[in-house]
């Protein structure tokens, strides 16, 4: 497989979806409220603020948004100005060192192998660029945003339509057929395949090491030492 770029989705790919799940999305949901008041006049917050009305279609004060995009979170809808707000929120629990984010070993020895061999590494995440980076910047395993190239949220386009992976090959400068996403939900690696690019499911319900290919032809990886060997 000639691979000169890999485009890295997150949860369930290269961090445990219970993380964001069990963590995150509690910490955020207890501490929203108070945030959005703290600081409704900052403009990226009240952009965010106005975003959710133009999404609800409808004028909101910022109790009647604050009780959307609680609902939002209980429903995991991946609206961008939800995003954005947990980001932030999520940045003062990282900085003060109450939140460290787990990511799987093998995906840790498997993007530093990539990195170090010259490939680019970019991360597709439903969550915004800053929670992305957050995450990867307060890892368990220390620092290891050097490692990545560039971060796409839904910003750029949902992860479930073709478009959004042919806007990503552009903007990273490599054809299609040159980069690999990974990704653990079929959809998403549906898109991506019609899109052009190479895929490989991770299922990390199968047994470690090892690897299927789906009736689709989809081709299926229990974790990153399966892709590293096909890429090696």
């Amino acid at each position: 497989m000639t691979i000169r770029a890999v485009l890295l989705d997150i949860e369930g790919t290269t961090a445990p979806i219970s993380f964001v799940a069990k963590t995150l999305f509690p910490y955020a949901a207890a501490r929203l409220a108070d945030f959005v008041r703290a600081n409704a006049a900052d403009p990226e917050i009240a952009g965010a603020l106005k975003e959710t009305a133009e999404l609800e279609g409808r004028a909101l004060s910022t109790d009647e948004a604050i009780d959307v995009l609680l609902g939002w979170i209980k429903a995991d809808r991946k609206a961008t100005p939800l995003k954005t707000l947990q980001g932030k929120v999520w940045r003062q629990g990282y900085e003060s060192g109450a939140i460290r984010s787990p990511v799987y070993p093998d995906a840790v020895a498997a993007m530093r192998a990539w990195k170090a061999r010259g490939l680019r590494l970019d991360v597709y995440s439903s969550g915004s660029v800053e929670a992305q980076v957050l995450l990867y910047k307060y890892s368990q395993d220390g620092d290891l945003t050097p490692l990545f190239d560039a971060y796409f949220d839904t910003r750029t386009g949902p992860k479930m339509e073709a478009a959004s992976y042919t806007k990503i090959a552009a903007e990273i400068g490599h054809a299609p057929a040159d980069i690999l996403f990974l990704s653990d939900l079929p959809r998403e690696n549906e898109a991506a395949l019609a899109a052009g690019l190479k895929t490989v499911r991770i299922d990390r319900n199968l047994a470690p090491g090892t690897s299927q290919v789906e009736d689709s032809g989809l081709r299926v990886a229990a974790d990153f030492t399966v892709v590293e060997q096909q890429l090696a």
